[in-house]
Parts: C-alpha cells; structure tokens; sequence
C-alpha cells in the first residue's frame, strides 16, 4: 500500500476540505459514494472514487481503501467517525485512521464511560443522580435524563418535576434504543442558563496534548449547533485557563491521538464548568478555530490547519511546537446552511437548485460543496455549507457574517440562511445573551417580505418592457392620461409599479420610492426609499423566486388565460387572484342556470366574469361591489339543483 494515499470516508463539503489540505500536501486522494453521489463535487475533485452501497458499511469501505492502496482513511465527521468497529476494521486491515484508537472511541464514545475518565483525570462533571427507583423524589429538580450512547439531542429529556420523570425516562430511554441500540441512561442536574464551551485538542503519539482554545457553541437549537464562534465571548481568562487545561488533562487521561473536541457546560449563575462529552474527530465548527489560532515560529506567525497536523499526527510524527506557541488573533464566527425552512417548522427541504451565490469579502470562509443544478436529497445530512467570517474583534466578525449571510441566495430550494442573518444581526447575539437553551424558548422574527415583493414586481415589469413576450408583457396601461403603470400579481398581493415615476404600491397602501441601479446575471440593485439593496431573482411565467438579505420567497404567477375561478369544493367559485369586485349580479337564494354570470372582478387589467359551474341555488355571496379581494377568496357559493 501507498503511504500517501487518503481515502476520505464521507462526502460534501467535509470531503472537499480533507481534499484541499491533502493535495497541497501532495497526497493522492480517494473519494467514495453512493448512486445518489456518483457526480457530486467530492467525488469530481479526487484522484480516484470508489462506489459504495453507504456510507455506513464498514465492510465496503475498508474494502474500498484496499482496492485504491489507501494506507489512511480520513472519517470526517459523522457517518463512521466514531465508530469504534470502524476503527478497529481498519487496523485488521493495516490502514491507519487518520484520528484516535478504537479503544479511546469505546471509553469517550459513551457518556458514562467518558464520565469515569474525566473522574479520574479530575476534571469537573456535572452532579448525577442514581437511578433508584425510590430516589426521582429526592432529586432537585429540574434534572437532565440523557442517552450514555451516542450525542445530537437524541434520547435527551429536560424532567422539571417528579410527576413528569417516569413518562420523560421511558421516552428517553425509548429513543436511545431506536437510535443507538443502548437504552442506558444517565440523570444529571439541569442548568437552566449555561454557555456551551468546548476545547480544541491534539494529541500525538508520543504523549503530548495540546490545546488550541475554546470556542462557544451556545446558540444551538434542541441541542444542534446554528452558530459557533472563537474564543469565547463571555469567559474570563481564569475561565479560559481553567476549562483548557481540563481538556488537556482529560485527553491525556485516555491516551488520546488526533483531533478532538472537548465539551463543558459552563453554569452562567455559579460560574462553574462541568464536563459533558468529548468528540473523537473534527468538528464541524473546526474553521473558527482555524481563522483565529496562530503558530509562533521562528519566521513569524502562521495560521493553524487541523486536517494538517491530523495528517502529521497520523503518520506517527510528533507534533512540532509547544503549547507556548499557540496564540489567537481576532475573532471569527460560523453559521451552518441548512437545506430547511427556518420559519415554518424548520422543515427539511429537497429540490433542485438554479442559481447558487454564497457571500464572500476579504475576511469570509465559505466550505460548502453546493453547485448550480444540483439535486439536494433528504437522505442525507441537510447541511450545504458553513459561511465563517474574521475579524480583529467580535463586532467586526459579525458584521462581516451578517454581510456575508445576506450576500449569499441559493434558489430553487429554501434554506436556513434568513434565519441565520437574522439571528446573527439580533441584539440578543451582538451583547452575548443568547444561552444553550434561547432558541427554545424564542422565535426569530421572519424577515418581511415587501422590499422582496417591490424587487419581484419591479423585475418583472423591467423584463416585460425588454420585450418578454406572451401574456406578461407590459400593454401600456395608463389611468386618465398619466404615465404607464403595471400591475402585477405575486402570490395573493397586487403591486403596482409605476417605473417611470420610480414607485411601487403594494396592497396594503405602502409605497416606496424605487431607483434602478443595475442588473445583471439574476442580481438586481435598487435605491429603494434611498437606502441600496439587490436581491437575487429568478423571474418565469408561473412563479417569481427572489432571495432578500438571504431569505428565499416563491410567489406564483396566476394565468390570466385560463379559469376565471377555481372551485373549492362543490359549487365555490374562488377569486383566481387578487383584484376589485366590479360587479355583484345575484343574491343568496337565487336560483341560477349553469354558465350564468354570477358577478366580475378587475385583476391585471382585466375583466373576469365569474360563472355559475351548474344550474343550482346561491347559497353565500363573499363580497360587495368595490370589495378588494385577495387570491383564493370564497366569492360565491351555488348548491346543485336535485336533478
């Protein structure tokens, strides 16, 4: 086997960051994948891939890593990253993975075990409970029950009562089965108000540990990190020296080699720290640290690669610096995009996408490994990529996020990437409130969408007036001899452009002044009120796509050429899209033939007659003549004749 062969033992934009570091290094690289992966970026950027069934079969991809001569495998993170059956498949086969032993996964893989080690490495870990069955009514409550196996909330419950424990314990218990095969579980106190704090570590196989600072995970959500940051914001530098060294103790303890994660609770009313759990691989917030560590030399100061010493490390050197040597510069901050709809349920999504553009500027990082025309499945994890953002302090770093965030439109699916802005714009973020358990108990106002809407219907127009043909074209409408002013519809809302007065009127009687600046490649810029925005569009005959400040919204665009009403059930006849009532021609009770005009409406500059669908009754009548009326409104109602 080749010794400077990688294979990398996942996907995405894990999978292109090994790579980047690998092949500056001069490593050979393979890829694996499934069907669903054979073109994806990871597998396009390797030297050789290999296919596999999944990602999870251990047996396929130790079996990969010997068909390609691969003499390390690099686990990413999830998948097999911490499979200690994984681990020790690929030492039978005399492969080296590229982090810790499995006997170290098997003692800090679970919760339990960890919890002994850290024990006896002295470090702190938070109060337990026994799990008698006489003592739920001794405990001081809240408490925290947890699955001792595996991590990322599952079998995780918050048991604020002894009323509320046996129900809560069998859930959690039912949970860590479903998901990891182990029903063990844990009953620890409950911080109502902490900081999640974890330290960067590395160790070689020559005993050293070191530490490369902490970095604060507390803005998650049921305890799935949204941002992360370094160095710690609210810390103290006794903290700091305290929670570090702890981390290098604990490692040491269990005789760690590799890139790992150590992870503390810091109590925001007492100030204490506790131990939770140790990762034993790289993170997926590993970039913040990176951006702000530096490595004193004798030629000045260097930036830290992770995937570089855990390739040095693997190779059986010793690592090459002292912990003295190991300074921060700055501040940097990450936000995880998500193929998910943050404001309603945060939802999973799938799609297609068309125009992808990730924020950028001379202090942001974007790992992703997300493309035009790419096809995003759910089968996978939904994170597209992580934008990470540098500064010479905290302030600067979010500003730059912020901008970053908002620069960045990926259309055709919807992300978390508003969400994600807005959050990092909050005032609770800027001054540091925000703890583990914020995002639970509050909600993200969503972002509104009337300046996306006045992008949509100004583009809209502007493309009709450049000649788009068919029935969205500009007709030169004009009210009593003053300029031409289009109307167009986005969803249930009318907006009214008027470009040559620069103004753009929307249902609800707002109106903003509208300036063209420019537009080019899916990116228009305007001055609207005076203040410059630019969204990205994709404008087609049925829908209008726009991405605002990173928010996506899809308006569809009714056919003025087909049905003038749709029918909601039996007999209701629907407003086809929003317009004015120009005529009411019956009254409930009435008896009508099939066909017959029930009333008319205006909608883009039309006349709609709305017809009986049958002979039959008017049972409702919904609107008055001059009513305005919104897309899908209940107009009438005609109950059949018996016959």
């Amino acid at each position: 086997m080749t010794l400077n062969t990688l294979l990398i033992a996942n996907r995405g934009e894990i999978a292109l960051r090994v790579m980047r570091t690998a092949k500056r290094l001069g490593w050979a690289c393979v890829a694996i994948h499934t069907d669903l992966d054979a073109d994806a970026p990871h597998v396009r950027a390797a030297d050789r891939a290999v296919r596999v069934g999944s990602y999870l079969d251990i047996d396929e991809v130790v079996a990969a890593a010997r068909e390609t001569g691969a003499g390390y495998v690099h686990p990413g993170y999830g998948f097999l990253s911490e499979r200690a059956p994984f681990a020790r498949a690929l030492a039978d086969a005399g492969i080296t993975l590229v982090g810790p032993s499995a006997d170290v996964m098997d003692a800090m893989g679970r919760k339990d075990a960890a919890r002994e080690v850290a024990v006896a490495a002295g470090v702190p870990v938070v109060p337990s409970y026994s799990l008698d069955d006489d003592d739920k009514d001794s405990f001081s409550y809240p408490v925290l029950v947890k699955a001792a196996a595996g991590g990322g909330g599952k079998g995780m419950r918050v048991v604020r009562t002894a009323s509320e424990y046996d129900e809560s314990f069998a859930a959690a218990q039912r949970e860590a089965r479903s998901s990891f095969g182990d029903d063990t579980i844990l009953v620890e106190k409950y911080v109502e108000s902490g900081r999640h704090i974890e330290v960067q570590v590395l160790g070689d196989s020559h005993g050293t540990v070191l530490h490369f600072f902490e970095r604060d995970c507390s803005t998650q959500r049921r305890h799935q990190k949204v941002l992360e940051e370094a160095p710690a914001p609210t810390i103290s530098d006794d903290q700091r020296t305290a929670i570090t060294a702890s981390a290098v103790a604990l490692a040491a303890q269990c005789g760690y080699t590799g890139a790992g994660t150590v992870e503390f609770l810091l109590d925001n009313a007492t100030g204490e720290f506790y131990f939770l759990e140790m990762n034993t691989r790289l993170q997926v917030e590993h970039p913040v640290t990176e951006e702000v560590v530096r490595v004193q030399t004798d030629t000045g100061s260097e930036r830290v690669d992770l995937v570089e010493l855990q390739l040095f490390v693997a190779t059986g050197e010793p690592l090459p610096f002292a912990q003295e040597a190991i300074t921060l510069d700055g501040h940097a901050i990450e936000a995880r995009v998500y193929a998910e709809d943050s404001f309603n349920g945060f939802l999973p999504q799938a799609g297609r996408t068309s125009v992808v553009r990730w924020g950028s500027g001379d202090h942001v990082r974007v790992d992703h490994a997300l493309e035009p025309e790419q096809e995003v499945s759910t089968s996978y994890d939904p994170m597209l990529g992580k934008v990470i953002a540098w500064g010479p302090d905290r302030e600067a770093a979010r500003a730059a996020l912020v901008d970053a965030l908002g620069e960045t439109a990926i259309l055709g699916i919807t992300t978390n990437t508003g969400f994600l802005r807005a959050l990092a714009a909050s005032d609770e973020f800027r001054d540091t409130t925000i703890d583990t358990a914020w995002l639970d108990r509050n909600e993200v106002p969503a972002p509104d969408a009337d300046l996306a809407r006045v992008f949509g219907a100004w583009t809209e127009v502007l493309l009709d007036t450049m000649g788009t043909t068919g029935p969205w074209r500009a007709d030169g409408w004009r009210m009593g001899g003053e300029p031409a002013a289009d109307s167009v519809v986005l969803g249930d809302e009318l907006v009214v452009v008027d470009r040559p007065r620069g103004r753009v009127s929307l249902s609800d009687g707002t109106a903003h002044d509208v300036r063209m600046v420019d537009a080019a490649n899916h990116t228009v810029h305007l001055l609207v009120d005076g203040r410059a925005e630019h969204a990205v569009l994709n404008v087609q005959r049925d829908f209008v796509e726009v991405v605002h400040r990173g928010q996506r919204w899809v308006w569809e665009r009714p056919d003025p050429f087909g049905d003038h009403a749709a029918a909601a059930g039996d007999g209701t006849l629907l407003a086809p899209m929003p317009g004015t009532v120009l005529a009411v021609n019956v009254a409930v009770g009435q008896g009508v033939a099939e066909g017959e005009t029930l009333g008319v409406m205006e909608a883009m500059k039309m006349e709609l007659a709305l017809k009986a669908p049958f002979a039959g009754t008017v049972t409702s009548v919904g609107a008055a003549v001059g009513d305005l009326v919104k897309l899908g409104a209940a107009l009438f109602t005609v109950e059949p004749s018996d016959d």
